[in-house]
């Protein structure tokens, strides 16, 4: 965020931001675009608008896919925050358990901050031609320019860290203390989804979660509901 977020404060008004009501929040579902092989691309609303804006991408390598789990226990917690959850943002990847999409590239690698060409089809980092060239990238980008989100999560495996960088560290610091991982603050890679969005909004948090390799059990998940509202809880204090 743009100032340092207090682990403390985020605690404290951490129930205003789950929600304390029975049952599921309402919610819409829509399409914001569709993968290389023509799968639909969906967005989930769940929550209150005028809380803070939070963004959750459950898979975007189609072999880093755990995350798609939290969709489910989210929708029933009832959430004080203006909540969108992308489930996948490569449909074709996890259709056939790959990193890549259906062209072979490398979606992290696909956003035009700091890009650079490497790879070709199917290798690990593959970029894709130029900034943008994927239309699942596009989609992504489109839905975060209309959607502005105080913070987006990014989830992949399997490494078991929290990896931000810039204002995005205080946020997620504390999804690392909630949950118990180990934080990393390098900034390294290029073409990926988190550096372009903290380039277009400085003062949002956009960080990836690493997840361990493997399902992911209902104990785990609830743990990690619990540090996505904590990091909205410090959006809103914030």
């Amino acid at each position: 965020m743009g100032r340092p977020v207090s682990w403390r404060g985020a605690i404290a008004t951490l129930a205003l931001v789950l929600g304390g009501g029975a049952g599921a929040s309402a919610t819409t579902v829509q399409v914001i675009g569709h993968s290389r092989q023509g799968r639909a691309i969906k967005a989930i609303h769940t929550g209150n608008s005028t809380g803070p804006r939070v963004l959750i991408v459950g898979c975007i390598h189609g072999n880093e896919c755990a995350a798609r789990a939290l969709t489910r226990p989210l929708l029933a917690a009832n959430v004080n925050m203006n909540l969108w959850i992308i489930p996948t943002l490569n449909p074709d990847g996890l259709r056939y358990a790959t990193r890549q999409n259906g062209a072979g590239v490398d979606l992290n690698r696909n956003w035009r901050r700091r890009w650079v060409r490497s790879g070709r089809p199917w290798s690990t980092y593959y970029s894709g031609p130029s900034p943008f060239s994927e239309p699942e990238s596009k989609a992504g980008r489109a839905f975060i320019l209309r959607f502005k989100p105080q913070v987006t999560i990014w989830y992949h495996q399997h490494m078991n860290l929290v990896w931000a960088s810039g204002n995005s560290v205080g946020s997620g610091g504390i999804y690392a203390r909630a949950v118990g991982m180990t934080m990393r603050t390098d900034d390294t890679i290029r073409g990926t989804a988190t550096g372009w969005q903290r380039r277009i909004f400085p003062a949002s948090a956009a960080f990836v979660v690493e997840l361990p390799s493997g399902l992911m059990r209902s104990s785990a998940r609830a743990a990690h509901v619990r540090a996505i509202g904590a990091v909205a809880a410090a959006a809103r204090t914030g």
